[in-house]
């Protein structure tokens, strides 16, 4: 009986381990776009007649979060005050873990919470206080729900744009929409806004040629594993993410082919200027060749070798003072 307890103990604190390496990985897995916008990190880009949905929100990035603005802190005030922690939170909550512990250590050391009373002891305690928990939270409840405003518009468009498929880093090229319906269905919208409203810079034609020049080179690189032509192409953050794939990609013995590169038409989401430094958004659908092979044996694992995906992605380019443009930025476009 002895020798069960440890190993039912032993049990419990692994699957405790195993919980928290899981929900670590998952966090880092996910993620919509990668980069670095500057300070316009985490607002949403407009939308455009190229892009007229909203794009993923940058979740891997460098940029540190801003501090909330002082509208905003009252609502975070209040938030607090209403998530205050119950009769089980704090001290409480603190000492129920603690008994719950000191029963799993005792246990390994073969006594359980009740000493001499046993395993049998263990799980009728156990119950009794997990009866407790469960009878205090519907009676203190009721007076601790706090209520809730209905969401902002930005809230709403911000939630609207999470919900979107997840940009996997960065499998630049995927695309979302999966063929020609998708592009078809993608048209500009009329009531979109226009992209020359938010241009601050000027941007030119030969920008824009830049830009598309860019994004097959980009996508060739990548596809050649040609580390020394990202490093030219990227900023150093964007570099990270993409050998970061790269390197997942070799692990898993597979290989990214992605070819024939068309940009099909594309427009500025927005252009600015900032701490010597010259930032482009810009909304590109473009399609290509985009398939997933095994390394040694060259079978295609995803993705069709003989027929172009479309993608709607926005690229942020930004030029420093003497410099060329590179990318600093990518996010996916629910098509």
């Amino acid at each position: 009986m002895q020798r069960v307890q440890r190993v039912l103990a032993m049990a419990a604190i692994g699957l405790a381990v195993m919980v928290t390496v899981a929900d670590v990985a998952e966090a880092r897995r996910a993620g919509g776009g990668f980069g670095s916008r500057g300070s316009r990190t985490f607002s949403m880009p407009p939308t455009t007649r190229t892009a007229p949905t909203n794009a993923a929100p940058i979740e891997r990035t460098m940029t540190p979060q801003p501090a909330p603005s002082a509208a905003t802190r009252p609502a975070a005030q209040g938030q607090t005050t209403a998530s205050r922690p119950g009769l089980f939170g704090g001290f409480g909550g603190s000492m129920l873990g603690g008994l719950m512990m000191g029963g799993l250590i005792g246990m390994l050391l073969g006594h359980g919470l009740g000493g001499g009373i046993g395993f049998l002891g263990l799980l009728l305690q156990v119950g009794l206080i997990v009866a407790a928990i469960a009878l205090a939270k519907r009676f203190f409840g009721r007076s601790s729900q706090p209520a809730y405003s209905a969401p902002s518009a930005a809230a709403r468009n911000y939630a609207a744009a999470s919900a979107a498929p997840s940009f996997r880093i960065p499998r630049i090229g995927e695309g979302l929409g999966g063929g020609p319906a998708a592009a078809s269905a993608n048209r500009p919208s009329p009531s979109a806004k226009s992209a020359w409203d938010n241009d601050e810079i000027g941007i030119g034609q030969g920008d824009l040629d830049q830009f598309e020049a860019i994004l097959k080179q980009l996508q060739a690189a990548y596809a050649a594993e040609d580390y020394a032509a990202l490093r030219r192409l990227t900023t150093p953050e964007a570099m990270s993410y993409l050998a970061e794939e790269l390197s997942e990609n070799a692990t898993k013995g597979l290989k990214n082919e992605v070819r024939d590169v068309h940009l099909v038409e594309g427009d500025v989401a927005e252009a600015w200027h900032e701490n010597g430094t010259d930032y482009a958004t810009v909304a590109m659908r473009y399609e290509s060749i985009d398939v997933m092979r095994e390394r040694a044996t060259g079978r295609v694992v995803s993705g069709d070798p003989e027929r172009p995906t479309d993608a709607v992605e926005l690229w942020t380019f930004l030029r420093r003072r003497g410099a060329d443009w590179q990318v600093s930025a990518i996010q996916a476009v629910e098509a």
